[in-house]
Parts: C-alpha cells; sequence; structure tokens
C-alpha cells in the first residue's frame, strides 16, 4: 500500500524501518497509570509540583512538570501564554490579523476532541494556576519521539495503513480547528506507532473555510459522524470562557464545509474510497 500524499505541513513518511529509542524521561506506555477522565483531571489539578524544566520545542517553550499527589507521580506540561494582537508581524515577512497565541485554546481543543470521540489523540487538558500564572495544565504522554525527530531519524512506520488513518483523523480535526502553527513538534508518536497531536495555543482562528481542503482525503465512519451532530449550544457551553462566541461560529462554519467536502466525496466516489472504521 502505498502512503496518501500528505499536504507540506505534514512530511511523507520515509521508507526505512528501525527501532525506536526511549528518551530517559520518557514514560512506557506499559507503566501509565490507569485513570479514570475524572481522576486524571483531579490529579492534573491537585497534585503538588515537585519538579520543572523548561523545554525547547515548540513556539512558546512550555514547561514540563513533575506533580506528585503522595501516591501518584507524573508528568505534566505547562504553557501560560495569553498574547493578543490587532496585528502581528513575523520574521518571514508576513503578518496576521487578530493575532491570538493562548493556553486556553489547547483546553478548548481537549473539550472539542471528547465531543468528537477522538480524545485518545489528544492530552487532558485544564486549566491552573502554578508559579504565579495562569495556564493550561495537559497529561504527560508516554511518547516516545515527535515528528521532527522521527524524520530526522529517518524511520518509518511498519504499518502504513494504521499510519495514514491516524493522520486523517488528525488531518480532519486541524481542518476544523484551524491551527496557524502546525509544526512537526506538534505531532508525537507513542509506542506502536500510536500519534497524538498537542498544543493549540494558535487555534481556532476566526476563519469560516478551511486553511487547505486538499488535506481531507478521508474520514473515520464515527469521526464524520459526531462532527454531524456537533451542536454549537453544547460547545458554547463546554468550552466558555475558554472560546469566544466569534472562534464558535468560524467552528461551525468550518465544520459544515468540512461535512459538505466528505458528503461530495460519498457521492462521487462511494462510500469505500471515502470511509474506515
Amino acid at each position: 500500500m502505498q502512503l496518501a500524499p500528505f499536504s507540506r505541513r505534514c512530511l511523507v513518511v520515509a521508507a526505512v524501518v528501525a527501532l525506536l529509542v526511549i528518551s530517559p524521561r520518557t514514560v512506557p506506555a506499559s507503566d501509565e497509570p490507569v485513570l479514570s477522565k475524572e481522576e486524571m483531571r483531579h490529579f492534573l489539578l491537585t497534585a503538588k509540583v515537585v519538579a520543572s524544566t523548561q523545554t525547547q520545542k515548540g513556539t512558546t517553550n512550555p514547561y514540563r512538570l513533575t506533580l506528585s499527589d503522595g501516591k501518584l507521580t507524573h508528568d505534566a506540561s505547562f504553557q501560560a501564554i495569553d498574547e493578543h494582537r490587532p496585528i502581528r508581524e513575523f520574521a518571514n515577512g508576513t503578518r496576521e490579523i487578530n493575532f491570538v497565541d493562548s493556553y486556553k485554546y489547547n483546553i478548548a481543543g481537549f473539550v472539542l476532541s471528547e465531543l468528537l470521540g477522538v480524545d485518545d489523540m489528544v492530552p487532558m487538558y485544564v486549566e491552573r494556576t502554578w508559579n504565579g500564572r495562569r495556564g493550561a495544565i495537559g497529561w504527560w504522554l508516554p511518547v516516545t519521539m515527535d515528528e521532527a525527530d522521527r524524520q530526522k531519524r529517518k524511520l518509518a512506520a511498519p504499518d502504513l495503513e494504521r499510519w495514514n488513518e491516524q493522520m486523517y483523523r488528525i488531518r480532519v480535526f486541524d481542518a476544523l480547528i484551524y491551527d496557524n502553527d502546525i509544526n512537526l513538534t506538534n505531532v508525537l508518536i507513542g509506542a506502536n506507532w500510536k500519534i497524538y497531536r498537542v498544543d493549540f495555543s494558535r487555534a481556532f482562528r476566526l476563519s469560516p473555510t478551511v486553511r487547505d481542503a486538499r488535506d481531507l482525503v478521508m474520514c473515520d465512519r464515527q469521526l464524520l459522524a459526531k462532527l454531524k451532530a456537533l451542536d454549537a449550544a453544547e460547545v458554547a457551553a463546554k468550552t466558555r470562557p475558554f472560546l469566544t462566541q466569534r472562534e464558535l461560529q468560524a467552528l461551525m462554519a468550518r465544520r459544515d464545509q468540512i461535512v459538505a467536502i466528505f458528503e461530495r466525496f460519498v457521492r462521487d466516489k462511494g462510500e469505500a474510497a471515502v470511509f474506515y472504521d
């Protein structure tokens, strides 16, 4: 099977398969604590921070915290950025109107992933104050590397079909949330080539159309059903105060476009060429 073509923001997998080398502080999936969502949320909100270090990943360099409640010790990410500018100019000469870079979008992204049934690929984020700053604290995932590491080491997933199906889910989610800072360090890879998507601080833009419709090729059948059923009032209630009304309206407009695109694909190609389970 040939790997599906990816957009410029998702690099094509190399053809070399090699063993993963787990970084020194990576938590093996087998050692992950088995917690309910409420237990995980309570831990993130209340566990004591016993160690911290600032990472050098991404554009905001979030902190990696070690939390402990006396029984369980686990790491978490912490990001406190909340920047709003009428116009943001970048070093490459581009500019963005109504620029926002906010930790609040991480929390909104997780809530949305729950509503869509794809929260297995997004870490839990909650709002918490640490070191005098309000921010998003997220469950540290049992990963082996990020996509930038994978490309640098010229590794490839042994099961390309499963890899593609995971990437298609991420593409649909990214199209929905309209992230202006999709980069390779925000795609994490765990054991058995499980893919995660993290860091949404520059998502939820005000555009009513998806960034690049060419990213939408196939879709998980259950995900499209959840998209169709997504209720604006429920999203508003569960993301308050992390999304504005304008951001919510743009989100729902993109939802409508995504659904329409896949419905057209089904008419033109048939369900078998569009959906997977």
